[in-house]
């Protein structure tokens, strides 16, 4: 194993910002062998900047985690706003006999903007018809639209500009037509999740931004902006960190909703969306539980490993999604003064699920595996278990503890055992099961 446990000295972020600019970054081909991943040293989850050891949950809430938060703020995801200082709402559609009678959906206009009606977000919620009172929830964030998620009629159609891309499946219209519903329904097994007693909750993740290089203009950036400003500055939020802003927003929404247990919503994502997910996780501790589903570099795995996904190639291809100060770590990851498993202990104590494909080497399986792995000392100094056993499963072989893994057979994609063990995850911490 190449990698090893150091300290993060509180120099090295003073270095990053001011040492090394902004230079180009160079790409090399992708790497898939593990013979060629560097020798790394990843920072101490349990040191703080100054060479303090964490030890007690007091220093890890009042000292360690908002240092480390504030790297990641600061060099990775940006700073992102407080929410609008109204969030209206309005139920447009509710139909109680949905599914055959076995689910209630429900669809909600949330307002981002005080005086006006655009950026609006749109939630699709389905509740158990037959809940005696409120319930846990699932929420995510889906790629093409709510109408993509289910063929269900009912479900209107998603009205803010879809991103013309084949970018994971996406609609080629610049408008979402018939023709897009119920195309991504393998990825939200809708019947399923309402049999186990859980509603589901989503929305489009352009709603909030445009998954697209378009200088910030469009979306929630503009609403923030400083007069005279024109873009967010290199330590503010780019679109992940916009898209993390939209879900808690929605889960402002949900502590308003009778039917929805507002103290046991799990959040989801898959792929960038995974990478919101852990990230809107960190931000809002309101958030119960938290799964990163093939969320790779960015998300889950270790940038420091080089392996797949680079930092250079994610910031060349999407420049958009992190913050300016992200850029100058490209070809340049031993400089970074945190890593992916930070990101997994800002979670700590609460469930934490992170999830691989052996077909999606891009995203480096073994480099989340080993996110979650040092992940781990955190849960036990605050007196939970972090992941089970040393070393990384076979495939289609979970481990559960308050961390949950696995990577199972399979492309890159949210299936049917994907979900199957979240499930059987969100039963063990939100229901208490055995």
């Amino acid at each position: 194993m190449k990698a090893g446990i150091g300290v993060c000295a509180s120099s090295i972020l003073m270095l990053a910002t001011a040492a090394f600019p902004l230079l180009p970054a160079q790409e090399q081909e992708p790497n898939y062998d593990e013979k060629k991943v560097p020798d790394y040293v990843l920072p101490d989850p349990l040191t703080t900047g100054d060479g303090r050891r964490v030890a007690n949950a007091r220093d890890w809430r009042e000292v360690r985690r908002p240092e480390i938060l504030e790297l990641f703020r600061s060099q990775m995801y940006g700073r992102r706003p407080g929410p609008p200082r109204e969030l209206r709402s309005r139920v447009t559609s509710m139909e109680s006999r949905a599914l055959g009678g076995t689910a209630v959906r429900k669809e909600v206009s949330l307002y981002l903007n005080t005086d006006r009606e655009l950026p609006r977000m749109d939630l699709l919620i389905y509740l158990p018809a037959s809940r005696s009172g409120p319930v846990p929830a699932f929420l995510g964030l889906n790629f093409n639209g709510n109408h993509s998620i289910h063929p269900d009629p009912g479900i209107s159609l998603t009205r803010t500009w879809m991103r013309p891309s084949k970018v994971e499946g996406a609609v080629l219209e610049n408008r979402a037509t018939e023709k897009g519903r119920g195309t991504l329904s393998r990825r939200w097994p809708v019947e399923k999740i309402i049999g186990r007693g859980y509603a589901l909750v989503t929305a489009y993740y352009g709603d909030t931004d445009p998954d697209d290089d378009d200088e910030f203009r469009n979306g929630v950036h503009p609403l923030f902006y400083r007069p005279g400003q024109t873009r967010p500055d290199a330590d503010e939020w780019g679109s992940i960190a916009a898209w993390a802003w939209g879900l808690s927003r929605a889960l402002d929404y949900l502590e308003t909703d009778p039917g929805v247990d507002q103290h046991k919503v799990a959040l989801l994502g898959h792929s960038r969306l995974g990478k919101t997910a852990l990230w809107a996780g960190a931000e809002d501790e309101r958030f119960a539980l938290v799964i990163s589903n093939n969320s790779g570099c960015g998300g889950a795995a270790l940038s420091r490993r080089r392996f797949g996904e680079t930092v250079a190639r994610i910031n060349r291809v999407f420049p958009h999604w992190f913050c300016g100060n992200f850029k100058q770590y490209g070809g340049r990851e031993e400089r970074l003064p945190m890593d992916q498993h930070l990101l997994v202990a800002l979670m700590a104590p609460r469930p934490v699920y992170v999830a691989s494909a052996v077909e999606d080497r891009w995203a480096d399986p073994r480099g989340e595996y080993l996110s979650a792995r040092h992940a781990s000392p955190v849960y036990a100094l605050l007196g939970v278990p972090g992941l089970p056993g040393d070393s990384m499963p076979g495939v289609n072989q979970p481990l559960m503890g308050t961390i949950g893994y696995h990577i199972r057979s399979g492309r890159h994609d949210v299936t049917d055992y994907d979900w199957d063990r979240y499930l059987d995850f969100a039963d063990r911490h939100l229901r208490k099961g055995p």
